[in-house]
């Protein structure tokens, strides 16, 4: 089993994780499993999407359209590519 240095950076406590550990994300969830600690790639479900939507204030989502100031999501298609919006 390999073992790895444990150190200070800044205020919290680091782990140096060897090569053959490393994680293709930028986020962990850290959980501890009896006297374990676990580390494993954010998991995205909808009990966080709602969790993170109600912290949200009860105004955010009546929100005005995007403007072509407003950043986009490179995650998400172009508004021209968007069907237009009829209203309710």
């Amino acid at each position: 089993m390999p073992l790895t240095r444990v150190f200070q950076s800044g205020n919290s406590q680091a782990v140096r994780l060897p090569k053959e550990f490393r994680l293709n994300t930028n986020e962990v969830e850290i959980l501890r499993r009896g006297e374990e600690i676990v580390l494993r790639r954010r998991q995205f479900s909808l009990r966080s999407a709602l969790e993170q939507l109600s912290r949200l204030p009860p105004d955010a989502l009546t929100a005005a359209e995007p403007t072509a100031a407003a950043p986009s999501d490179p995650r998400l298609p172009p508004t021209s590519a968007l069907p237009p919006r009829t209203p309710p």
